[in-house]
């Protein structure tokens, strides 16, 4: 797993931040970008490719849902054998935000919320949550 300091689609938390403040004035998140002079994501995967060229590592299973991300680092040289998605089903907070994604972005999103790997089948605990917390995830 790589870790890339890319904050808010490489537009930094400041202005990550901006373009919450703009959300909330109603615009999506593609829109509250460019409204600050910045493209829909500005995110750099030289780095990332660098890092497995260094690493020797001759191809990668990629997660993501986006598909600039695996041009990017098939245009620098890394062999993308496989791509995982990510699945999570929507809800009423994140719906719209996924729907721009798909619709601005090309984000390659399931809404028919069809499972892909078994371990995603699993609901998600996290330490600290109550029993009855953990209960209702069951339910």
């Amino acid at each position: 797993m790589l870790y890339l300091r890319q904050e808010g689609r490489g537009i930094g938390l400041t202005n990550k931040i901006r373009a919450y403040s703009l959300q909330d004035a109603g615009l999506d998140t593609v829109e509250a970008n460019l409204a600050l002079g910045f493209r829909d994501d500005e995110r750099d995967y030289a780095v990332a490719a660098h890092m497995l060229h260094s690493l020797k590592i001759q191809s990668i299973q990629l997660m993501t849902n986006n598909p600039k991300k695996i041009d990017q680092l098939v245009q620098h040289g890394v062999k993308v054998n496989q791509r995982l998605p990510h699945v999570l089903p929507s809800n009423e907070h994140n719906r719209f935000y996924l729907e721009t994604k798909v619709a601005k972005s090309g984000h390659m999103i399931d809404f028919r919320g069809k499972e892909h790997l078994p371990e995603q089948r699993e609901p998600v605990i996290v330490k600290g949550m109550t029993e009855s917390q953990i209960k209702a995830l069951y339910d």
